[in-house]
C-alpha cells in the first residue's frame, strides 16, 4: 500500500479523459499494473498496454503499429525504432535497470538453489528466452557463456519467445529451473511458489532500459509527460520494489 501510496503522489497533472497507447517489454508485465494505476490516479490518463519481446514490439512499430511510447528492455530496439526516424528524438531515454535471476519452484526438489544448480544432473530444463529475440534471452545466454556453463546447458534449453513465457515455463513446472528477470521473481506469486537467486551481474552485460516517444504520436506532450514521470525520483525510488533498477 505504501508503494501504491508514494506512486500516486508523484504528479501533478491535471485530471484528463485521455489515454496512452504503450508498447512495453515482457519484463515489465509485472510492473506494469501497477504504475498505470498510480499514474491514473495521478493524472487521470489510462494506460493501454500492449507486452510482447522488444523485438517483436520494435517489428510491430516499424510495421506501422500505432503507439504514443514504446517502453524497451534494452537499448538496440527503441534505437531501431529512432535511426527509423519514427521517435521524437533523437535518442531512447533510458528509464531503468534490469536484473536476471536464477528461479525455481520450493517443491523442483533443487534446493538449497544456487547457480551451479544449472549444472546438476538431475536437471534435464531449463527455461530461457530466445536470444535473438528478447533482452533478457541474450542476458542469459551470455552469462551462461561466461561462467563456462553454456555448452553443458544449452541442450536442456526451453525457449520462450519472451520473458514472460519464460517465466511460465518454469512456473507451470514444464522447466525445473529458469532464468528469467527479477520483475517476475519478484511478484507475491512467484515469492510464494518458488525461490530465486541474482545471476551476479558482472556475469553479463546490463539490462539498461529504454524508451523512446513516438514522433507520429497525436499524444506526444502526454506521452513526454509520462515519461518525465517514469524519470521521477518518487518513482525511480520505489522501482527496486517491483524488481528494476533506478537511472536516475
Amino acid at each position: 500500500m505504501a508503494l501504491c501510496i508514494g506512486l500516486m503522489c508523484a504528479g501533478s497533472y491535471a485530471w484528463g479523459q485521455k489515454e496512452l497507447r504503450v508498447a512495453a517489454a515482457a519484463d515489465l508485465q509485472p510492473v506494469m499494473p501497477v504504475l498505470s494505476q498510480a499514474y491514473e490516479h495521478a493524472t487521470g490518463i489510462k494506460l493501454v498496454v500492449s507486452f510482447g519481446s522488444s523485438s517483436t514490439l520494435a517489428t510491430q512499430i516499424l510495421g506501422g503499429a500505432p503507439m504514443d511510447i514504446f517502453l524497451g528492455a534494452d537499448f538496440i530496439y527503441p534505437e531501431k525504432v529512432v535511426a527509423a526516424g519514427l521517435a521524437d528524438g533523437t535518442a531512447p531515454t533510458p528509464y531503468a535497470k534490469g536484473s536476471l535471476v536464477l528461479w525455481a519452484r520450493k517443491d523442483s526438489g533443487l534446493l538449497p538453489l544456487s547457480i551451479e544448480r544449472l549444472t546438476d544432473p538431475r536437471v534435464k530444463t531449463v527455461a530461457i528466452a530466445n536470444e535473438l529475440h528478447a533482452p533478457y534471452g541474450r542476458a542469459a545466454a551470455e552469462a551462461l557463456r561466461k561462467m563456462k556453463m553454456y555448452d553443458a546447458v544449452a541442450p536442456h534449453f526451453v525457449v520462450g519467445e519472451n520473458i514472460t513465457q519464460t517465466a511460465q515455463f518454469v512456473e507451470s513446472g514444464n522447466a525445473q529451473l529458469g532464468l528469467i528477470s527479477l520483475t517476475a521473481a519478484s511478484t507475491q506469486h512467484f515469492k510464494e511458489i518458488g525461490t530465486y537467486v541474482l545471476v551476479p551481474t558482472s556475469q553479463y552485460p546490463a539490462i539498461l532500459q529504454y524508451a523512446v516517444v513516438m514522433k507520429n504520436s497525436n499524444r506526444k506532450a502526454e506521452a513526454h509527460a509520462f515519461l518525465d514521470w517514469l524519470l521521477s525520483s518518487a518513482v525511480q525510488g520505489n522501482l527496486p520494489n517491483l524488481g528494476l533498477g533506478a537511472v536516475r
